[in-house]
Formats: structure tokens, C-alpha cells, sequence
């Protein structure tokens, strides 16, 4: 049965500077557009469909509204995933930039706003065109830093992200994220990259070591909202701070949202965009104005 999602929106291909070809989905408001656009960004292993719900309903808030499939993920994977290349520093330097390039020529703003989740909301220093973003609302964004987890899921953390992963991407050619938890398959590169940042601290400042063409992070002015849950294992206090410490020159507000304070039983990493956690979409809402 054909979702009502898919009937409101309109599948479009998005074309990044090395030639990739990613899809996407474009959300018109039905009003009159009341807000700047909105590039809705992908946590890792999270395809778009996941956010689909949520950007119909942010559309009707009068918003145009942009998610899409990193290379490698999703609609975005041609061929065998196995054959992939992609890498996290591509997903920030070349697909988040298209992204929000198309967005931007399909509404005829100047400017967008980026709703990033986790991931998502993480690689704005790898984006060359980081000042047609008028404001970051991140949800669920940090660093994952090893260090900053709580023993147990630390534990858990690198043995899946810096032993299981590496042997699987040795026998299966990619990254086998999927059995322990952590989102769709991953190319091999992007797979092996998150676990090497995850274990450094400091995300996509890794990426940018040496390559200061690339590194964005002391430019970026934007200001920065972001949205973590009391109950989530991967973003909290220290891993949320490290991430912020990156953008030593933006506005940033930290919002840490417990469950219990809009009435549900659980939040976590994930969860944000489920139509079943919907009571806190007003929220974000609110911050995508500027409210």
C-alpha cells in the first residue's frame, strides 16, 4: 500500500561535484512558505524513508523540505555495496554540500536551515558551502568519542566498531553494521572511518588533518541548536561538548531533554523522529524558525 508520504513528495536526483548521483525526496509546503528551507540530514546507516513522516509534517509548517540518501546508503547505493568507496568525509564534503545546493536552487533561498541527525548534524566543518546554512538544528549529535561513554556501552562501542567491523569488511568487503545494531550495512571505508573517529574524539576534525583546504571548522558562525536525550548512550555530556568544542567560533544552545519531561519512557538516539515520539517534533520545529 502507497504511503501517503511518498504521494507528497517528489523523488529527485541530486548531483555532487565528483559526479556521485544520490536521491532524494523533495517536500513542498502546501502553504505559502512561512520558513527558510529545511536539508534534513541522514544519521549513519539511516536511510531517508526513516525521516519521511516527519518531513511531511514539517512541511505543512510551512517549510520546503530536502532528505536524501548519503552515497552508499539507500536509494543512493549503485551496485554492490561491497564495490562502494564512500567514506564519511565524502557524505560531509561533497553530499551534505550538493544537498544543500539543490535545496537552495529548487527554492530560491540564500540560505537553509540543517536539521542533522546525529551524523548529520556533525560535519558542517567539512562543508565548503557551510554559510548558506542560516542555522544547524542538530539532534543527537556528538562525537560518540569512546572516552566520554559510559563503561559498559564503551565496551560494546569498540569491540563492534573496532574489532567485528574491521574482520567483517576483511571477509565480506563491507561494513556489517546491521547485526549489532547500529543502522543499515555501511561501505567498507565510511564503516572503518567511523570507528577510527569515534576512538580519536574531535568527529570530522580526523578528516581534516593535514588537509587544511578542507577544514572548515574555525569558519563556521552559524548558530547551533542541539537536542540530546538523558536516556541516549552515544550523545551525552562529554561526547555532546567534544563535538561543540570543533566549532570554537558558532553560537551554540544545548538543550537535554529527559523523557519523563515530554511524557515518554524513552528517547534515546534514535527514537526522535519515530511518528510514535512525535510530541516532541514541536520542538525542533521551533528551533528550525529560530524561535
Amino acid at each position: 500500500m502507497k504511503s501517503d508520504n511518498s504521494q507528497k513528495s517528489e523523488a529527485i536526483e541530486i548531483i555532487c561535484k565528483d559526479g556521485e548521483r544520490l536521491q532524494g525526496h523533495f517536500f513542498k509546503t502546501g502553504k505559502s512558505a512561512s520558513g527558510l528551507p529545511v536539508l534534513i540530514c541522514s544519521a549513519t546507516g539511516v536511510k531517508q524513508h526513516f525521516y519521511m513522516r516527519f518531513a511531511n509534517w514539517l512541511s505543512e509548517q510551512g517549510h520546503d523540505i530536502l532528505v536524501f540518501d548519503y552515497r552508499g546508503v539507500g536509494l543512493s547505493l549503485s551496485g554492490d555495496l561491497a564495490d562502494s568507496k564512500a567514506s564519511l568525509t565524502d557524505w560531509g564534503r561533497l553530499d551534505q554540500v550538493a544537498a544543500l545546493e539543490c535545496l537552495l536552487n529548487r527554492t530560491g533561498h540564500e540560505q537553509a536551515v540543517l536539521l542533522g541527525h546525529s551524523a548529520g548534524g556533525q560535519m558542517m566543518g567539512l562543508m565548503s558551502n557551510h554559510a548558506r546554512i542560516a542555522r544547524v538544528v542538530g539532534v543527537s549529535i556528538s562525537t560518540g568519542w569512546f572516552a566520554g561513554l559510559r563503561l559498559a556501552f564503551r565496551l560494546k562501542a569498540m569491540w563492534g566498531l573496532r574489532f567485528f567491523v574491521p574482520v567483517g569488511i576483511k571477509l565480506l568487503g563491507y561494513g556489517p553494521t546491521a547485526i549489532i545494531g547500529l543502522g543499515e550495512n555501511l561501505p567498507a571505508v565510511a564503516a572503518y572511518q567511523w570507528g577510527i573517529w569515534c576512538a580519536a574524539g574531535g568527529y570530522a576534525t580526523n578528516a581534516t588533518k593535514g588537509k587544511p583546504e578542507i577544514d572548515f571548522h574555525n569558519q563556521i558562525r552559524m548558530p547551533i541548536i542541539a537536542f540530546y536525550a538523558g536516556d541516549d548512550d552515544i550523545a551525552n555530556d562529554a561526547t555532546v561538548d567534544d563535538l561543540m568544542r570543533t566549532f570554537p567560533h558558532a553560537s551554540k544552545q544545548v538543550f537535554k531533554i529527559q523523557p519523563a519531561q515530554v511524557g515518554l519512557k524513552s528517547l534515546g538516539h534514535i527514537d526522535w523522529f519515530r511518528h510514535s515520539h512525535q510530541v516532541v517534533w514541536p520542538l525542533l520545529a521551533k528551533a528550525i524558525k529560530g524561535e
